[in-house]
């Protein structure tokens, strides 16, 4: 039996997803009219599309500023896109502007972990050691993904959802646009810092 896949499932799911109509009707057909199974379909699709663009010169986009209520902390982003049609959009705009709040209330040090000096890796790593005597190695890198969580930005917990982290919500900016979205630098100010 065929499920008949009606327009407001499709809006749900579109509202849920920010994907397209057609993707959204796709998904749906596939998981049979069920809507997390087709969310969870779309989310697949979406960090597939997200690493072939991985490679993609992001030259394009904007500096967004965030300055707290009160004027004591505040920070400026910049995040990259493909090009200025995208940058333009009230969608990388909030984007934008949400990982400005990001870098202001989180504090984090680094873009990725990546940008971690191996040395510095290396040094958490003996001292969650040296304090936790008898831990074993799951339990060391497990509290080295912690304190990794808290300087890495892409790796923080999203701070208006902390079951995602930032990392996520740019790869399903990334999905939705179409276009290779990077946080290419910040910089946070704390008044008396």
């Amino acid at each position: 039996m065929a499920i008949t896949i009606t327009t407001e499932m499709v809006k749900a799911l579109r509202t849920r997803t920010g994907a397209g109509i057609m993707d959204c009707r796709r998904a749906l057909e596939q998981a049979g009219g069920d809507l997390e199974a087709a969310a969870a379909i779309l989310k697949t699709r979406g960090l597939a599309a997200a690493a072939t663009r991985a490679g993609r010169t992001a030259s394009e986009g904007l500096v967004e500023a965030y300055v707290h209520p009160g004027n004591r902390l505040g920070a400026l982003v910049e995040v990259n896109c493909e090009t200025d049609f995208v940058a333009r959009t009230d969608e990388f705009r909030t984007l934008a502007r949400e990982l400005a709040m990001q870098v202001a209330a989180a504090a984090p040090r680094v873009v990725a972990k990546d940008d971690i000096p191996a040395e510095e890796l290396a040094a958490r790593r003996a001292a969650i050691a040296r304090d936790e005597p008898g831990a074993d190695d799951a339990t060391i890198e497990r509290r080295l993904g912690q304190w990794i969580a808290e300087v890495a930005l892409l790796e923080q917990p999203y701070i208006r959802d902390a079951g995602r982290r930032v990392g996520e919500m740019i790869t399903d900016a990334i999905a939705r646009t179409g276009e290779n979205i990077q946080v290419r630098r910040f910089a946070r100010f704390k008044l008396g810092e």
